[in-house]
């Protein structure tokens, strides 16, 4: 990289995924001050990262499904300056059992898993008996807290097997809280989200971020390893840094612990393979925890191929070398979390944002909406005169 940009800009921000990529724009755009964005990675977008599949012509997810969705209207007015959005609206499935069951747990999955017509009233009153065996005393880990909402024979099938897979983690050493807003609907709707406003990007992920980062007084520069001219940063100059909090400080605190994801993809001589989107398996013995067929994220567009593209997703704990999608957060990683804090917040000029950043689970929508904030609370006053960019409270 040209190490004259680094005396050029006047905020380097490393990571152009949704936290990043918002914040730069704003700066530029509002501001109109020049800002570098850095990406170790060989692509702009970061996990929402999408390109087309040579092949089968569908746009593939390269780290996994994203599903555009928020309640927060200034996010979705924000993003409707980069691209419009189709009319798509999420439906899940589970197989459990050689079985296809909707999700969330609705009135459809109820009364096709016990095998009778219920209603409402009698469905509610069916999972509180099953619920009872906590005896009333709060829920001490994930399995007591799913059992505490759907009762027990709902959890076994649907919510345990899927779960061990995700975490690699028994559900009885999970926190409560990982599944503490399970919806449970005792009606039919169907629909995976409730949030006012919903799509997919019409144009696809990567689009947003080539539009975002177009403006002239952003510069990007991608596989440059934010590590590898940290020593050369000139004095002063702000960091917005998302990248693992604990990689920022060489883990000298500890490792937390993260979640990543391996997807196995293969095509397949068919133009439809599982007829949606996305298909969980909760059962244990299936090693993966769902199949992905991106086609059907966007069915509006014409696929002319007699083939499709299929994506098998298997979690496990990430290494140092992985990518990290999810913080697991125990209470171990909290207090590991915490001690990273009080060392940032002693590094002058340096804002920690994002999922990784932050170690929060954000939806993109959280994300943007996050360094909207940070835009305004922050970033705008630095620049005009006030107090330097600071890292997040514990």
């Amino acid at each position: 990289m040209d190490m004259n940009l680094l005396t050029k800009a006047e905020i380097l921000i490393v990571g152009a995924g949704f936290y990043g990529a918002t914040l730069a724009e704003r700066i530029a755009t509002r501001l109109g001050r020049r800002v570098l964005v850095i990406d170790r990675r060989r692509h702009i977008g970061g996990n929402a990262y999408t390109e087309q599949d040579p092949v089968t012509g569908v746009e593939v997810h390269r780290y996994g499904p994203h599903l555009f969705h928020t309640p927060n209207e200034e996010v979705w007015t924000y993003l409707n300056n980069f691209t419009g959005f189709t009319s798509y609206r999420h439906r899940a499935f589970s197989t459990f059992c050689d079985k296809v069951y909707p999700l969330p747990i609705n009135m459809a999955t109820i009364c096709q898993f016990f095998g009778r017509r219920l209603s409402p009233d009698e469905a509610r009153a069916l999972i509180a008996s099953q619920a009872s065996e906590l005896g009333g005393r709060a829920p001490a880990n994930l399995e007591e807290k799913a059992i505490s909402l759907v009762g027990r024979p709902l959890y076994e099938a649907f919510i345990r097997g899927y779960t061990a897979k995700q975490w690699q983690t028994d559900p009885r050493e999970l926190p409560a809280q990982i599944i503490a807003r399970l919806p449970v609907r005792y009606t039919f709707e169907d629909g995976y989200f409730n949030d006012r406003f919903q799509g997919q990007p019409v144009d696809g992920y990567t689009a947003i971020f080539e539009r975002m980062l177009a403006h002239d007084l952003i510069e990007t520069r991608l596989g440059v390893d934010f590590f590898d001219i940290k020593a050369s940063l000139p004095e002063g100059l702000p960091v917005v840094y998302t990248g693992p909090i604990d990689r920022y400080f060489d883990y000298c605190e500890g490792e937390l612990g993260w979640r990543t994801i391996d997807i196995d993809l293969e095509v397949m001589n068919t133009p439809d393979h599982q007829g949606t989107a996305i298909m969980n398996y909760a059962d244990e013995d299936v090693p993966y925890t769902r199949i992905v067929e991106f086609r059907h994220f966007n069915p509006e567009r014409q696929h002319n191929s007699d083939k499709t593209l299929i994506g098998r997703e298997f979690s496990r704990f990430a290494r140092r070398a992985d990518e990290p999608y999810y913080p697991i957060d125990t209470r171990g990683d909290q207090a590991t979390y915490r001690r990273y804090l009080d060392r940032a917040a002693n590094e002058r000029g340096l804002h920690l944002g994002g999922r990784l950043g932050t170690y929060r689970y954000l939806d993109m929508h959280q994300a943007i909406g996050a360094a909207l904030n940070a835009f305004e609370t922050v970033f705008a006053p630095h620049f005009a005169g006030r107090p330097a960019p600071s890292s997040p409270s514990a």
